[in-house]
């Protein structure tokens, strides 16, 4: 039978994962590590034009193996200097209440079978994704366009999002200032908002994606934990991102209304790590050119 709100939760809580899509054009997948990784990912200073350090930004991914360590003494002492954590979404660990956004916003205008959505040179690819998750053709056909792209992206995804770096700063800044940026309800949104072409075009490049994983299993964390700042700025034009539509709603609109909020945050007494994905740091359209044209200096620390 065709998924029902009333089944979703037991099926669904990996949609968790949904901000590593938000962040670089790629999901992320990876196998776990034979071994410790020492990772080094890139730490940016920002400071005002007297020099004096206002904060830091710190480009994450939401979701890694095992077995990755990534808290470098740079990024240790800018924790411990921080007042304050700014995140996307603070309430990572309360998978109940994002689940129950997602079948809110999910199910209001399917527009048909979810096969008649996707470019008939995709649909061998969609049938193995069914394959891999285990369920009928039909199963997905409730959802709206966006709604099954993101739950497509979650049939190849490996890495934990337990690990996500994300939860586990929330978790460092326990008993300090934690301030949510956007929130897992108006990241939804921005997904249920776009034009059903364009969830249309988001559903196919998500598929279309998913049959590189095997030949590139662990792209994304691999140039995360080298800090490897030109292959992460390509991935911010590839795949879902090289859509131009979906370039601007998914990472330019929201670095643009993100960057109105930090100036406010820089210019207190408080001192903020802004942590937020990785994507969201590089090219004209990134955070630290934002900040930079706003009259500060940012630099890379580590």
């Amino acid at each position: 039978m065709p998924l029902r709100k009333s089944s979703l939760k037991a099926t669904l809580n990996r949609i968790l994962a949904l901000p590593g899509l938000l962040a670089l054009a790629a999901c992320g997948s990876e196998p776990g590590p034979a071994s410790e990784v020492t990772a080094k990912p890139i730490l940016l200073e920002v400071a005002s034009d007297n020099g004096a350090v206002e904060g830091w930004l710190f480009g994450t991914i939401h979701a890694l193996p095992d077995g990755v360590s990534w808290r470098t003494p740079a990024l240790k002492k800018a924790i411990k200097d921080a007042d304050l954590l700014v995140v996307e979404v603070a309430n990572l660990d309360e998978g109940s209440e994002l689940t129950d956004i997602f079948v809110r916003l999910a199910f209001d205008e399917p527009t048909g079978p979810l096969a008649d959505r996707i470019d008939p040179a995709l649909r061998p690819q969609y049938e193995v994704l069914l394959t891999k998750a285990k369920v009928r053709s039909d199963h997905f056909d409730a959802m709206e366009s966006w709604a099954a792209a993101l739950t497509l992206a979650q049939v190849v995804q490996v890495a934990k999002t337990e690990n996500g770096v994300d939860r586990a700063l929330i978790r460092d800044f326990k008993g300090r200032d934690i301030i949510e940026i956007e929130g897992g309800e108006k990241q939804l949104r921005i997904f249920d908002a776009l034009p059903e072409q364009d969830q249309r075009d988001l559903l196919d490049a998500v598929i279309a994606e998913t049959r590189d994983y095997d030949d590139d299993m662990g792209r994304l964390a691999r140039i995360w934990s080298e800090g490897n700042a030109k292959e992460l700025a390509k991935l911010t034009r590839e795949g879902i991102l090289a859509d131009p539509e979906l370039y601007e709603a998914l990472l330019a609109g929201r670095n643009r209304a993100w960057t109105a909020q930090l100036e406010n945050l820089f210019s207190t007494d408080s001192r903020p790590l802004v942590a937020v994905g990785a994507g969201h740091m590089f090219g004209p359209d990134g955070l630290p050119a934002m900040l930079e044209a706003s009259g500060y200096t940012v630099r890379r620390v580590q």
